[in-house]
């Protein structure tokens, strides 16, 4: 289970043990829960001050999820972030001593970047010891501060060709250290693949509780209202205040094609023909053929899995494998 938290110490609001453990007892109460579940609460490091450490040290979590993005003070404020370079360091220096299941979140990308900066931003976080990293290309979103600079003219533009160099050399060196890339942008070592991400990917059924969270039922998803006080007002009336989307065959299907791709496992063969039929199963390897022929996709293991030179076209290969 992931848990978003916003926490923040000294004088503003924070989650404290006694509501962690509130809701973790409300999970347990109305959940059939497995023996040993991965228990992730997600924050930033300007959220996580010592005292908050500790005090989620001696909660039911068990894993961080840490927002750092960068190591450097230039790419955080070009992101706009809050917290600084030193609050990242000081973050993982505490919070490594009282967890050993800690993934962070860095960007590559970043236009201007050296390879030489990338890789050392890499390096400080190998030196920390986690052993997580999720890693994101920079993404220019619509209407945000980002895309406004990039339009005026006084932020350059995103280099794709910059990307797929920094991406290729976050491979290599993750490798080094006994990373193992089970999905497209996440490096895990052995007994640390994020069990919640891998339900996503695989497909799994999930329960999305609070505003903003979504759901999966296999056949439907939904999402709640973003709005807290228009949710807890809903919750006080009986009401969910959701949006539920009905998928077709041809959405699941699409949806299987999109997540397994991405992953170490591939999209099964098998698993095609038994959820989809063969008429699916026909139209993935006749449009699939083109790129293994382009030593993009390799047919192994009964399975269509990325090659190293696909891996940065996943999306592009996913979508013509689609059934539209």
């Amino acid at each position: 289970m992931l848990i978003p938290v916003v926490l923040k110490d000294g004088h503003e609001e924070l989650v404290s043990k006694d509501e962690l453990q509130f809701l973790m007892d409300a999970i347990y109460t109305n959940f059939n829960v497995i023996d040993n579940p991965e228990i992730t609460l997600e924050a930033n490091p300007d959220d996580l001050s010592k005292n908050v450490i500790i005090q989620l040290s001696k909660s039911p979590i068990n894993r961080l999820s840490i927002g750092i993005q960068s190591f450097f003070e230039d790419d955080l404020q070009s992101m706009n972030r809050a917290h600084s370079s030193k609050e990242a360091k000081e973050c993982l220096k505490e919070a490594t001593k009282y967890f050993d299941n800690i993934t962070i979140d860095l960007i590559y990308g970043i236009p201007n970047r050296s390879i030489e900066k990338w890789n050392e931003n890499l390096q400080i976080a190998f030196s920390f010891g986690v052993n997580h990293i999720s890693s994101y290309a920079l993404t220019v979103e619509p209407k945000t501060a980002l895309d406004y600079f990039i339009k005026k003219g006084t932020y350059p533009p995103i280099d794709e060709a910059l990307a797929l160099q920094h991406f290729n050399h976050l491979i290599e060196e993750t490798e080094k250290q006994g990373f193992v890339q089970y999905e497209i942008s996440n490096f895990g070592k052995p007994d640390y693949f994020s069990k919640h991400n891998t339900s996503y990917w695989q497909g799994k059924l999930y329960l999305g509780i609070g505003p903003s969270a979504h759901s999966f039922n296999g056949n439907s998803r939904s999402w709640n209202i973003s709005n807290n006080s228009k949710y807890m007002i809903s919750l006080q009336k009986s009401e969910l205040p959701s949006t539920r989307e009905s998928l077709s065959r041809n959405d699941i299907y699409n949806e299987y094609v999109m997540t397994s791709l991405r992953t170490i496992w591939g999209i099964s063969i098998e698993t095609i023909e038994k959820k989809f039929g063969s008429s699916y199963l026909d139209y993935a390897l006749k449009n699939a053929q083109p790129h293994i022929n382009n030593n993009l996709v390799n047919y192994v293991n009964n399975s269509l899995q990325l090659t190293k030179k696909g891996k940065f076209l996943a999306d592009g290969i996913a979508s013509s494998l689609f059934m539209i």
